[in-house]
């Protein structure tokens, strides 16, 4: 149920799936918990639960409703941890980061990275590692630390491209296009925007399913070209906004008006104005 819920989440947004998720867990979840079971099973049904309550943290994240995010979160963490799986925490660790530096706390961030790095090594999990560097690097990136940056952005290239044969089944949406996409977001934090938009556009090359992973991308490659390319700029926002009308997602609407904010200096331009327009009237 959690792939599937996944899956959803990842096609239509977390405003679509969260009050179905959170139905599922407190009816048909809540009551195995309280259940009779031996110590292996126990564990497996906690590691389940553990990655069904941190959809749910991500959906409340994904509509912006943070208080109810971290309170999702750290429960699912605590379930990991009764189920012994260290993977999975790392990775529940490194959602916490990746939220703290969205709501603008890039020094939790950091630490929040650091500590998902420790249990990752654990795992022999090259690609989780990766994954938690990079969170690690985005919260650099925000603080306008380029030493620190860079040399995490470093490190996670590293360890992405070395050999795993120890995958996690939930981590199969940390390829290359997701490297992609958040060394882009980065760049243009650091307002490298050449480098962004080189980046945001290899995102592009993304598994199918990720319509609402896309309509982020597609936001960030229009966000880097803003200053440079206008017109081009307001071509990828449309595709943009384009795929945000499937999506329920609050974050989709902000990255939307982040691209309207930044093409702000041309909108004496027709198609800048028109555009920016559509997306005060969409989000």
């Amino acid at each position: 149920m959690t792939r599937v819920f996944a899956d959803l989440d990842n096609s239509v947004g977390g405003g679509r799936i969260r009050s179905t998720v959170v139905h599922y867990l407190h009816t048909s979840v809540a009551p195995l918990l309280h259940g009779t079971y031996g110590e292996d099973v126990g564990r497996r049904l906690f590691g389940a639960t553990a990655e069904m309550m941190k959809l749910a943290g991500w959906a409340a994240y994904d509509l912006e409703e943070h208080g109810l995010a971290q309170r999702y979160l750290i429960q699912s963490l605590r379930m990991a941890r009764a189920a012994g799986d260290a993977a999975l925490g790392a990775e529940i660790l490194g959602a916490m980061s990746h939220q703290a530096t969205y709501v603008g706390r890039p020094g939790d961030a950091v630490d929040l990275a650091r500590a998902a790095q420790i249990a990752a090594r654990s795992t022999g999990s090259a690609t989780l590692e990766a994954g938690c560097l990079l969170v690690e690097a985005h919260g650099h990136a925000a603080r306008t630390d380029r030493r620190l940056f860079g040399s995490t952005l470093a490190a996670a290239e590293r360890a992405f491209d070395r050999e795993d044969s120890n995958l996690p089944g939930w981590l199969t949406y940390l390829d290359s296009a997701y490297m992609s996409a958040k060394s882009a977001q980065c760049f243009r934090d650091l307002g490298d925007h050449k480098r962004a938009a080189e980046l945001a556009l290899q995102s592009l090359n993304m598994s199918d399913g990720y319509q609402r992973g896309k309509t982020f991308n597609l936001c960030l490659l229009a966000s880097s070209m803003a200053g440079d390319d206008p017109h081009e700029a307001v071509r990828v926002g449309e595709q943009a906004l384009e795929l945000a009308g499937g999506v329920e997602s609050k974050r989709t609407g902000a990255y939307l008006r982040d691209v309207r904010a930044r093409l702000s200096q041309h909108d004496t331009l027709p198609d800048v104005a028109e555009f920016r327009k559509r997306v005060m009237a969409s989000v």
